[in-house]
């Protein structure tokens, strides 16, 4: 099995390296690390709606950069910082995908950084 990795070695907020790969595939599996609405390095401002729609941006990003697209998505996590927000991010979240989504988890949880919410992913695709 060979393992491809997306984005290592890149940088994150305040310029420090990120210890981790942003997606690593093995298989036609394809594991995206959690995004946030980052944009040039630093947490974009916002309510819920708009940082989801950034945080979705940034998973399409990687998917994309892998060979990958939504419809190959099989399983999604989610952290929200307040659950106030679970009904706005679900509209956000359904506009993605649509009436194929995959399976999905989400909680509530104190974020790393200052945002309103993450996003990870496992995608699969026969090569």
């Amino acid at each position: 099995m060979t393992l491809k990795r997306y984005g290592a070695g890149e940088t994150g907020a305040g310029g420090k390296p990120l210890p981790f790969a942003r997606a690593v595939e093995a298989d036609g599996w394809l594991y995206v690390s959690g995004q946030v609405p980052m944009e040039n390095g630093e947490i974009m401002p916002g309510g819920i709606v708009q940082q989801t729609h950034k945080t979705m941006q940034n998973v399409i990003a990687v998917l994309t950069e892998a060979g990958y697209a939504l419809e190959d998505v099989v399983r999604v996590g989610v952290w929200l910082d307040d659950p106030r927000d679970f009904w706005s991010f679900n509209g956000v979240y359904a506009e993605y995908f649509g009436a194929a989504p995959p399976a999905r988890a989400c909680v509530q949880s104190s974020m790393m950084v200052d945002c309103k919410v993450e996003i990870d992913c496992v995608a699969f695709k026969r090569k």
